[in-house]
């Protein structure tokens, strides 16, 4: 169990994030728009984060965090309001699903910037998973809407984050890569807030409900244990976890906004499965299988040897 610890830490922050479709739904239906959803719940996590770890931060932060927290908070800033627009204008199973292409882009990252070789399995399991992604989300005739197309540029922005986090996360505090991140992102939303003028709030409950969900569970909870997580696993293998956000986004879409199970929707969960599975287990259990009928062909052949001999 210990072994998988991160692993698993990593499947709660995509079973947190796949909630978090559910939240933003609620917080646009209710009269948030895009940036001002963004602003409140990058406002909640700054402010809960700097001020329950206050200590933990002020004696780990340093200038090489602060770059590397204000790096992680610009494309999570991009990511986010690119994802939140693009939900305007589709559903939020396609939009958690598209999200999850991002699990494609992340090993071609580390292989452009740094020339590191992309593992055999990953990259076939990054092609299933974003197999699994078209399947879903293109049309008949192969055409993209403008929010599912937006929610594909959020993904690039969502990859670039994941792959800087394991980088980050080796070197420095969680906490301080987590806190600055966070404020970063809420400045820059308030900053394109001021500028939009969309500085007015007139929204119902269910609104606020949304996003005090997305400030504390899917923002600060979601992040700082993907930042924890991420020292232990590799970014590859990260993006792979983490697209199941989409499968669960899905499930609580179904479930709450009682949206339709399509042929398409089901062939999309089956190969982004598959696509965790082939990264996880390398078809590992495959070869062991071999392994022990390898094993007793050569066991039943010394066998018949010796009786032979006899």
């Amino acid at each position: 169990m210990k072994k998988y610890l991160h692993e698993m830490g990593l499947v709660i922050t995509a079973i947190i994030w796949g909630t978090g479709f559910i939240g933003t739904q609620l917080a646009l239906d209710g009269g948030f728009t895009p940036i001002q959803i963004l602003t409140i719940r990058f406002f909640i996590a700054a402010l809960l984060l700097n001020i329950i770890f206050f200590k933990q931060v002020k004696k780990y932060i340093d200038n090489k965090s602060i770059i590397s927290g204000v790096i992680l908070g610009i494309f999570l800033f991009i990511a986010f309001e690119l994802q939140t627009v693009g939900l305007v204008y589709t559903t939020p199973s396609k939009n958690a699903f598209i999200t999850a292409a991002n699990v494609v882009i992340v090993p071609f990252i580390g292989y452009l910037i740094y020339r590191r070789k992309i593992d055999k399995w990953g990259l076939i399991s990054s092609i299933v998973a974003i197999i699994g992604i078209g399947i879903l989300s293109l049309e008949k005739d192969f055409s993209i809407n403008l929010g599912d197309f937006l929610t594909l540029l959020g993904s690039i922005g969502f990859a670039f984050h994941i792959f800087y986090t394991s980088e980050f996360a080796k070197k420095y505090n969680p906490l301080v890569l987590t806190a600055i991140q966070f404020s970063v992102a809420f400045i820059l939303s308030f900053i394109v807030q001021v500028i939009t003028k969309e500085v007015s709030i007139s929204v119902g409950p269910i609104a606020y409900l949304g996003v005090i969900y997305l400030g504390i569970f899917s923002t600060t909870i979601g992040f700082f244990l993907q930042t924890i997580c991420q020292k232990r696993v590799s970014e590859t293998k990260t993006a792979i976890i983490l697209s199941t956000e989409s499968l669960f986004g899905t499930i609580f879409s179904v479930i709450i906004f009682n949206e339709l199970v399509t042929v398409k929707l089901v062939i999309g969960c089956l190969l982004i499965f598959s696509a965790i599975i082939v990264s996880e287990t390398k078809l590992s259990f495959l070869k062991n299988k071999k392994d022990v009928e390898r094993t007793k062909n050569i066991s039943a052949i010394k066998e018949d040897e010796n009786i032979n001999l006899s």
